[in-house]
């Protein structure tokens, strides 16, 4: 209520004292008046028709009662009121904007990301291994060629470990004759290293089962590890400076350590070879062996039924023809290029396989 008689006795005063452009005014000083009076000082000291911050009573009366008259309440709301700010803030509002200076790479970012995704979907999705022929004939060819190698220099089998096993019962048995032959024969100790690094490649495999031993991941990345196995193969055997072929088994071409090294590289690649292709499951096998392959072809039933394809025969077949040409391939090379040569193109073709399970139809749900 002061405030509004305090407005209005300034608009009085305004209209009491008319205002001349030309007149002298009188100042504030003069009259007595402080420029910043306090309450205390400027109470009663002023005419009433000068004393703008007077409260009079009379003045209010009149202005509540023409606020009667016009139909007024004292607490209309387009007269002073004070608002608190805070207080009218709608909870419901969205939060504020707030710029990302990355935002003008945002939408590549999305895309990125998406591709990404969609990647490793693809990795880890399982092979289906009835669509899976041509990286595990590839397999079957790698056998025969890795073994093409070994066996003409020391007469020893990387990947058939079967006769590797019967060889060191034959020298352990040596103990036993009349002669009692403590003699450890170097082309025993080459079987035992075949072995013992066979083991430890097969033992590599089963970090497959932790990423999913069919999926595209595991595929690609264990064949990429055959590959590092073979190509470090080659560079041990060229290191040592010998030759590619034997030519007897008591006069191996391989007698020194880089040798050995060789050898076991090449038996651990075989060895994660043939887990791998144990696990894909298919009519393949371990793609490292064909006793059993021979026997399961020879027990098939539609062994004779030509006028078809039958996946379980004729996948047998393409494994033991590959193996068989893998063979053949390798002992040529080694004439033309050698044991190291020979490895490094073995390398070659790992990598190609390696590549080749990535595109490898993924299994589809069953309805």
């Amino acid at each position: 209520m002061h405030t509004r008689s305090f407005a209005k006795n300034r608009l009085s005063l305004s209209l009491r004292v008319p205002f001349n452009r030309h007149q002298r005014t009188t100042s504030f000083k003069a009259l007595g008046i402080p420029l910043i009076p306090s309450s205390s000082t400027y109470k009663g000291s002023l005419p009433s028709d000068l004393d703008i911050f007077s409260v009079s009573e009379t003045d209010d009366h009149e202005h509540e009662h023409e606020q009667e008259e016009e139909g007024v309440p004292d607490d209309h709301p387009n007269i002073f009121e004070v608002v608190d700010m805070d207080a009218t803030q709608d909870s419901t509002l969205p939060p504020p904007v707030v710029q990302n200076r990355f935002s003008q790479f945002s939408i590549g970012g999305r895309r990125r990301d998406g591709d990404v995704a969609r990647l490793k979907t693809h990795m880890l999705a399982e092979v289906d291994g009835e669509q899976a022929t041509a990286p595990l004939t590839a397999y079957c060819f790698m056998t025969g060629f890795i073994d093409a190698v070994t066996f003409s220099a020391i007469f020893v089998w990387c990947a058939f470990q079967t006769g590797n096993s019967v060889q060191l019962a034959l020298a352990l048995a040596r103990l036993f004759n009349g002669q009692h032959d403590r003699t450890f024969h170097i082309a025993d100790r080459q079987a035992l290293c075949s072995v013992l690094t066979f083991i430890f490649g097969a033992f590599i495999g089963r970090l497959g089962d932790k990423l999913g031993c069919k999926t595209r991941l595991w595929l690609s990345l264990g064949t990429f590890i055959q590959a590092l196995f073979t190509a470090a193969a080659a560079i041990a055997i060229w290191q040592s400076h010998q030759g590619s072929v034997a030519d007897a088994r008591a006069n191996p071409a391989w007698t020194n350590v880089a040798s050995f090294v060789c050898v076991g590289f090449m038996s651990a690649s075989m060895g994660l070879q043939g887990i791998m292709g144990k696990r894909v499951n298919t009519q393949f096998t371990t793609t490292v062996v064909l006793t059993t392959t021979w026997c399961e072809l020879m027990a098939d039933p539609k062994l004779f039924d030509i006028r078809r394809i039958v996946i379980s025969r004729d996948h047998k077949i393409l494994a033991i023809v590959s193996l068989f040409l893998g063979g053949f391939i390798g002992r040529v090379l080694i004439d033309i290029v050698g044991s190291a040569g020979t490895l490094g193109i073995g390398a070659g073709i790992r990598l190609l396989i390696c590549v080749w399970w990535v595109f490898v139809p993924e299994k589809q749900a069953k309805k």
